[in-house]
């Protein structure tokens, strides 16, 4: 018989049970509407902010690199006695962790914080292993000596950065391409590529460095200037007309008949373009000649760089922060809904680098919460995430744990 709640109370109208109930249900859904909420705080109280993109003109940043034996660390050395000299206000990075000796001061040297034998022994490495790893370790803070230079940006005309002998550690290797980016994406940069003069002087090998300097010029996307060194022994005039008479390095290359000569005649031609548009230019690390030259090639580098290279960078920053930013909103959406499912549980995430053993381990736990309740699995199987408050034993240091109390 239905009551009609318009009617007086009688002994009869109230059901105890009915009104325990409602009671309950009233009390389960103000705690539901209440934890729903603090789940939403606590998701907005992770302030993941956009980074920032401040962006200075000065001071502008020289890499040197060049093959071991260019006379790069020399040429290091020269450059930095050159600009105190025409008071120039310079800073100076050493990258090199192998180097007993350096003939200059460094502000900032890798050496002081990563020991290259240290790290030879620790991970059973060879030479150029060590200085891959010493280098990759050192870019994992390299936002420091970004921070560094930043706080001296007023006061520094450029920074002088020495690289490796071994020039593809850094050229073409994830921690040199992460240091030089980092550079880039706050100061003007520009790569300066050592070339030793008197070897240069046979068409193969000049040819061998012409590729090498396209190559970085192509992995850099940087303004890119050809440092002919020991011009005291050997003028660079030479190159230079190689660079701008296709036929007269035709000429020099006629009397060798080597598969290395066809190849280097083909290339020549290829290389057109990009002889065009690159800054040569011929030094001394032990007289000091051409040293006005160079850094006149530096400041029209970083022209160029704020004309051109800089929006191109702005492009691929912006397109990388739009991709992170979505992946981001997305990561935050799908753990905003495991949370609430979860009810302050603890909350599992696999970050996709677990080994065999650990995704064994992982379908076994999937297979037991799929007895237990089929439709359940189904939704968490969508988000690859999985609630047991048992799993953080199992999954050990394969996976992230984030827990929320509330």
């Amino acid at each position: 018989m239905d009551i009609d709640a318009s009617e007086p109370a009688g002994p009869n109208s109230t059901d105890p049970v009915q009104m325990e109930t409602e009671t309950n249900s009233q009390s389960t859904s103000d705690s539901k509407s209440k934890e729903k909420d603090q789940i939403t705080e606590s998701i907005n109280n992770l302030n993941i902010a956009e980074p920032s993109s401040t962006f200075k003109r000065k001071p502008v940043i020289v890499i040197v690199v060049g093959m071991a034996g260019t006379g790069k660390t020399t040429l290091m050395s020269r450059l930095i006695s050159h600009a105190q000299s025409t008071h120039k206000r310079g800073y100076v990075i050493n990258l090199d962790p192998a180097v007993m000796t350096l003939p200059f001061g460094a502000n900032i040297d890798i050496r002081d914080t990563i020991k290259y034998k240290e790290v030879m022994k620790e991970h059973n490495l060879g030479p150029n292993g060590a200085i891959m790893t010493s280098l990759n370790l050192f870019s994992t803070k390299v936002h420091e000596v970004v921070q560094i230079v930043e706080n001296r940006a007023e006061q520094l005309d450029y920074v002088l950065v020495d690289t490796p002998g071994q020039i593809e550690i850094f050229t073409w290797s994830a921690s040199g391409a992460i240091i030089t980016e980092y550079f880039a994406s706050t100061f003007p940069t520009v790569v300066a590529f050592v070339v030793d003069t008197p070897r240069s002087a046979n068409p193969i090998t000049f040819m061998s460095n012409m590729l090498f300097a396209c190559g970085i010029l192509y992995k850099t996307r940087l303004p890119l200037i050809l440092a002919f060194n020991k011009v005291d022994v050997a003028k660079h005039e030479f190159a230079l007309e190689w660079m701008e008479d296709f036929e007269a390095y035709l000429a020099a290359v006629d009397s060798d008949s080597s598969y290395a000569s066809t190849l280097a005649r083909s290339k020549a031609l290829a290389l057109d373009e990009f002889y065009k548009n690159i800054k040569s230019v011929g030094v001394s690390a032990v007289s000091g000649e051409g040293m006005n030259s160079f850094f006149e090639a530096v400041e029209a580098s970083a022209v160029e760089y704020m004309d051109t290279y800089k929006a191109e960078l702005d492009m691929r920053r912006t397109e990388k922060e739009r991709l992170e930013g979505e992946r981001r909103k997305e990561s935050m959406e799908r753990l905003k809904k495991e949370m609430e499912k979860s009810k302050g549980d603890t909350v599992v995430l696999s970050t996709g680098l677990k080994n065999k053993e650990g995704s064994r381990m992982g379908e076994s736990s999937r297979r037991s919460m799929m007895d237990e309740d089929e439709e359940d699995e189904e939704e968490e199987e969508d988000y690859d995430v999985v609630f047991d408050e048992d799993e953080e034993e199992e999954e050990g240091e394969n996976e992230e744990e984030y827990r929320f109390g509330f």
